[in-house]
């Protein structure tokens, strides 16, 4: 009941339009004054500054920033020139193009609402001129932009393996192969579509005009196996790896491909601390929350009360898929891991669910998350470049959808799908 009416009041200030790091520290603190008196007020400061001194939690700022800087730089016009020249020649090439480009350039900016801003401000218009619908090119890059929260490095991914204390390396890793099997899946819809529609073929195939985008887009391709190499051979931990992004971004963006003058430079530095305000505001603010639920036991009881209705973590893992695929309509990802994952995490631990396998689980439904309205922040940014009606494109989208269900519950109830490169490295 607790639980319950903690949500609600959530979810009652965020309908009002109260910020949604406001409204989990307005909860946070009412429920602690009411339980422990108003003398616990001193200690709200400390609390919320420890909150967001996690060092681990310096990996989201980084990545974020370094995923700015080579958006800054060029790079996803070079991911896009090579993606087209190597699958532009399938019918409805531009659609695959979006889906493929989105698999490059997830693996460095972990951000879905950078990657659909980067590359759906590119690809959307030029999908329109094409002939393709605008809500079908506008479902194409949003859904595809969902791979970046899935294959490394993911910045919900960091903030999951913060708040439950586990190996961001291993979730990495983990994320790997659901997240190639759904671009896999994705560009089997768009083509689907592509073949029902007549879309058209962009350009004959010709090494050539392959080996000439691959050489440009090198480095873009360099940064990712540079980073996340040493990462999970063990060489850095992901925090010094964000940090390594950073300067070889700065690096690539200055010296190699010498776009980064310092007007990029500075917007792209406002955009990632923008973002990174967002996000450690909601971190900041949860740790009050965390303090009131851990001393009111409110995880113990909620793993109680459901063991005594089910043992078996299958049914114990639908029962949490359908819980986070509810709250990914209403709160953005970070949100619902931060107030969920705390709460949850005990009942996942004592039915024999691996944290890890969890926590990928948790990623692909708050992927999921982000293409569902109402609240839906990486369609919305979609449908605001396309400038077409958010229900219109979810009709398109919903086929996109399908895909990344399937993914999930290929994950969830064939763990290997996930967990097999984890098992083969780490154990």
């Amino acid at each position: 009941m607790t639980i319950l009416l903690l949500f609600a009041c959530v979810l009652l200030l965020v309908l009002i339009n109260v910020p949604i790091a406001v409204a989990l520290g307005i909860v946070a603190v009412v429920a602690l004054v009411a339980a422990q008196g108003i003398d616990t007020l001193p200690n709200v400061a400390i609390v919320i500054y420890n909150g967001a001194t996690n060092f681990p939690l310096l990996a989201i700022p980084l990545f974020i920033l370094a995923g700015s800087i080579m958006n800054a730089s060029g790079i996803s016009r070079r991911l896009i020139a090579f993606a087209s020249a190597l699958l532009g020649w399938i019918r409805g090439g531009l659609s695959i193009v979006g889906i493929g480009t989105s698999l490059f350039f997830a693996e460095i900016s972990g951000s879905a609402v950078a990657d659909v801003a980067a590359l759906g401000s590119v690809l959307i218009p030029a999908m329109k001129e094409r002939g393709y619908s605008k809500e079908f090119s506008a479902a194409v890059m949003s859904s595809s932009a969902t791979l970046a929260v899935i294959i490394p490095p993911s910045i919900p991914m960091v903030l999951y393996a913060v708040m439950a204390d586990t190996s961001v390396v291993q979730l990495f890793v983990a994320g790997i192969v659901p997240g190639i099997l759904g671009g896999l899946g994705l560009m089997g819809v768009a083509y689907w579509f592509a073949r029902r529609y007549n879309f058209p073929v962009e350009e004959s195939f010709r090494w050539s005009r392959v080996r000439r985008t691959f050489k440009e887009a090198f480095w873009a391709f360099f940064l990712p196996v540079i980073i996340l190499g040493s990462i999970f051979g063990g060489i850095v931990t992901a925090t010094e790896g964000a940090a390594m992004a950073v300067l070889a971004a700065l690096f690539i963006g200055r010296v190699i491909y010498g776009e980064l003058d310092w007007n990029h430079l500075k917007d792209a530095i406002i955009d990632g601390g923008v973002q990174t305000a967002v996000v450690m505001l909601l971190v900041a603010t949860s740790a009050l929350l965390g303090v009131y639920l851990t001393e009111a036991q409110v995880p113990q009881r909620l793993a109680a009360g459901i063991m005594e209705f089910t043992t078996s973590k299958w049914i114990v893992l639908a029962i949490l898929n359908v819980l986070f695929l509810v709250l990914g309509l209403f709160l953005h990802s970070a949100a619902a891991i931060i107030l969920t994952v705390p709460v949850v995490l005990p009942l996942v631990k004592s039915v024999g669910i691996d944290p890890v396998h969890f926590g990928l689980i948790v990623t692909i439904n708050l992927g999921i998350g982000q293409q569902t309205p109402p609240v839906a922040s990486v369609l919305m940014t979609a449908c605001s470049i396309a400038k077409a009606d958010i229900w219109a494109v979810t009709k398109v989208n919903i086929w996109f959808i399908a895909v990344l269900v399937a993914v999930l519950l290929l994950v969830t109830y064939v763990p290997v799908t996930g967990m097999g490169l984890v098992e083969l490295f780490y154990r």
